[in-house]
């Protein structure tokens, strides 16, 4: 007989209704565990382990789908070898639809089985499975096995407090039994951020993955273009778990540690942990069960909750909300190659140019114009009081005649290395070495930050190119970009061979001269966005060194527009100060011509343009 939460029956002694509570995570037993389980610690689960504070022990599946004996097995198994876990979570589709996943069910209904474990489950993500739960609400279904129900928040008698959300996101109305609804996340959310105490939740569980999840990030094993869904993006950044588990993408994706702040702007909070779990007894061998130790988090200090690890990254909903969209608007700049033929038209190019400009559709369009628009994209409405999407637009147009926009006939061609979809890279005039380059956008930007998602993205790649390229000749890669006097972005990227000087060395360089013109030079955390730290239109100068290490100042007046060149240049780094000015290097056409094809040609195994 199915006994509700409403009756306030307290499962295993660790969750029961309208309790208050929190978490964290711990690494001490990865030599023992079998190779489709994760096992997470952090530091702080450590530290409060030596304090006394015992932190319970978890499980984490992802779709079982009726290898109900197989996922206990595996659990007994570890189990013995690890000692007693407190409760096993299961997220994705728990029951099979068929007849041998019937069967295995039937025998822990009965009572004939029972689970090893205290495990709690999300409801049905697909039609086929709905007749295994009978109710929507929370509800036992056999000994052990208790469903948690369509959406709610369920806090242990530990403080530990587990956010969820079941099915998948309705597309229709009424929303299908196996579906969740906007309706459903606001009601989920909004007593939970009511609260001025509210810090965020321990554990979020839901079925589908957030969209955008890889943002700032390593790349899940999945088609991005059709994975995830938006409205769990929002939910992740609203309830700010310390992790947040998903499934039914068939494969095993952790996330590395994202912040819920912004840096230099908000007080530092807690790191956010993304995990999709595979599918149990998956052909691949990927991992469908994580383990790992958590304290609530209303048991812990502020200084010790708000460690940040070494490889935390940017958010990746925050741009997303702030746009309302799930990247940055679509922004397509010509896709023809401009190689050494710059003089033509540009296809879609706009007015005057001998092609039709690219729009957004309108009504009555029949045609995109070739136009990628998603419309499924603009269509999504999100559950929470938000801004109306930003509607893609075109790279804003210089004012006058620019050096550096690839269509202007102002570009020296000749200095041109490689050309992409949306950024080019070229020689640097009066380079300080041969082999230094400049990435730039094709469109005119100003900026790093004003840069669209796709642009971005493209830029890194160049970027990751050009270290590859420099260590290959054993040279350190130091990046500088000078937002101040400028007209059009350029990343200066500079070679400084290993035997000259180290990492620490050169960093030491840009500090110092730093502080011999007063200006204060910060060290930033790796993985930070420089839009979270300037917005458009903020004057800055930008260092990022060949170990991640990151540099930042916020320009006030009178920034001397060498500085990043006269660095480099010192005696401490290339000694070569005669070059600190780009104009006292100056040579004829007919020397860069002879440098930018040697570069050229050196550069080729390393330009992934030529391969796309």
């Amino acid at each position: 007989m199915s006994v509700k939460f409403g009756q306030q029956k307290r499962w295993g002694g660790l969750f029961c209704p309208q309790q208050r509570g929190g978490i964290l995570s711990t690494h001490s037993v990865s030599s023992c565990l079998p190779r489709d389980l994760s096992w997470q610690t952090t530091q702080q689960e450590s530290t409060f382990a030596v304090m006394g504070e015992k932190p319970l022990k978890i499980l984490a599946c992802g779709d079982v789908e009726g290898s109900i004996n197989a996922v206990f097995n595996r659990v007994r198994t570890i189990q013995k070898k690890s000692g007693q876990f407190d409760l096993l979570l299961c997220v994705g589709n728990f029951f099979g639809s068929s007849p041998g996943a019937q069967a295995e069910w039937q025998e822990y209904k009965s009572g004939a089985k029972k689970a090893p474990i205290h495990t709690y489950i999300l409801g049905a993500a697909s039609q086929e499975t709905l007749r295994f739960f009978p109710s929507a609400d929370g509800c036992e279904l056999a000994d052990n096995i208790t469903y948690l129900g369509r959406r709610g928040v369920f806090t242990g008698a530990s403080g530990l407090q587990i956010a969820y959300v079941s099915g998948r996101e309705g597309q229709q109305d009424p929303t299908p039994a196996h579906c969740f609804s906007p309706k459903d996340l606001t009601q989920l959310v909004e007593p939970l951020i009511s609260n001025n105490q509210f810090r965020g939740v321990d554990i979020l569980l839901t079925s589908q993955w957030p969209r955008g999840v890889w943002q700032y990030a390593n790349s899940p094993e999945v088609n991005t273009k059709f994975c995830g869904t938006t409205s769990i993006s929002h939910l992740a950044y609203k309830l700010k778990p310390r992790y947040h588990f998903a499934a039914v993408e068939g494969v095993h994706y952790e996330r590395l540690p994202y912040r819920n702040h912004v840096v230099l702007q908000e007080n530092t909070q807690h790191v956010s942990r993304f995990i999709a779990l595979a599918t149990v007894n998956n052909p691949e061998k990927r991992k469908y069960l994580y383990a790992f130790n958590i304290i609530p988090m209303k048991s812990m200090e502020a200084s010790e909750l708000v460690k940040q690890p070494q490889d935390v990254t940017e958010s990746p909903y925050s741009r997303m909300v702030r746009e309302n969209t799930l990247s940055d608007p679509t922004v397509q700049e010509p896709a023809s190659q401009f190689f050494f033929d710059l003089g033509k038209k540009q296809r879609g190019g706009g007015r005057g140019q001998g092609g039709r400009g690219r729009k957004r559709p309108s009504d009555g369009d029949g045609q995109n114009q070739g136009q990628p628009w998603d419309s499924d994209r603009q269509s999504q409405r999100l559950p929470f009081d938000l801004d109306r999407p930003k509607q893609p637009r075109r790279p804003p147009q210089p004012s006058g005649p620019c050096w550096f926009c690839l269509a202007s006939p102002q570009v020296e061609k000749h200095l041109v290395i490689s050309i992409g979809t949306h950024c080019y890279l070229a020689l640097a005039k009066g380079s300080l070495t041969p082999q230094h380059v400049l990435v730039l956008p094709i469109g005119h930007y100003q900026s790093v930050v004003e840069l669209s998602s796709e642009v971005v993205k493209e830029l890194d790649r160049y970027k990751m190119a050009v270290r590859t390229f420099y260590k290959s000749k054993g040279q350190r890669c130091v990046l500088f970009e000078r937002n101040y006097h400028s007209q059009h972005l350029q990343i200066q990227v500079v070679p400084v061979p290993e035997d000259k000087c180290t990492t620490e060395d050169i960093k030491e360089a840009f500090m110092l001269q730093a502080q011999e013109q007063n200006m204060e030079l910060m060290e930033i955390p790796q993985h930070t966005d420089l839009k979270q730290i300037a917005p458009p239109g903020t004057p800055y100068f930008y260092v990022e060194l060949d170990s991640g290490e990151k540099l930042f100042y916020r320009i006030q007046k009178n920034f001397p527009l060498q500085f990043g060149r006269e660095v480099l240049a010192s005696e401490a780094l290339l000694n070569i100060p005669e070059r600190a000015d780009w104009r006292e290097c100056k040579q004829t056409p007919e020397e860069e011509e002879g440098l930018s094809k040697q570069l050229r040609n050196d550069f080729q195994p390393y330009d992934f343009a030529l391969e796309d």
